[in-house]
């Protein structure tokens, strides 16, 4: 019994503060970036309905029976702006939000109302199909390197968007 009081305590002076549902929600999202088979970013996503309920998770990879760059190498293109501006993305995976809302499809699963918990601020094609599956909320730990029509996305159409802590994610390539 004494045991059991010890491992239940806390650090004598200081107050245990639980976290809140976000803080929750996002703590899980590294761990499921795990099974990513991408290395840029090993990105993860949770999807929540009513009740704080998980209801999918997702993570960076492709689809079943594909190649994955950690074990072919990615599938880079380069993408440029309306300003001229470059970026490289890796297309040979799906994203942790798209893979999230796929496993929710297959299983008949609505997402009307749900919140979607992320690493980044979700890339504009993903934030393009979390409004039209209803989704209307998203928590990002951080900034997305390409972020800008995606939160304007976001903005027009009346989805709730909180990025944490407003520093973009580096990875290499970007």
């Amino acid at each position: 019994m004494e045991e059991i009081k010890l491992a239940l305590s806390h650090v004598e002076g200081e107050k245990y503060v639980r976290p809140s549902w976000d803080e929750y929600f996002l703590n899980l999202i590294e761990p499921i970036g795990k099974r990513a088979t991408c290395d840029r970013g090993r990105s993860g996503s949770i999807i929540v309905g009513p009740g704080h309920t998980i209801i999918a998770t997702g993570y960076v990879g492709s689809p079943p029976g594909q190649p994955h760059c950690d074990e072919v190498g990615h599938m880079m293109i380069t993408r440029i702006d309306d300003k001229g501006n470059q970026s490289q993305h890796c297309v040979r995976t799906l994203h942790a939000e798209e893979n999230a809302i796929l496993q929710c499809a297959k299983d008949g699963i609505k997402l009307e109302g749900a919140i979607i918990y992320s690493k980044m601020v979700p890339c504009y094609n993903c934030a393009m199909r979390i409004i039209r599956v209803g989704i209307k909320k998203v928590v990002a730990q951080k900034r997305y390197h390409v972020d800008g029509l995606s939160r304007k996305l976001f903005q027009d159409a009346g989805v709730e968007l909180i990025v944490i802590d407003d520093t973009t994610e580096q990875y290499e390539k970007q």
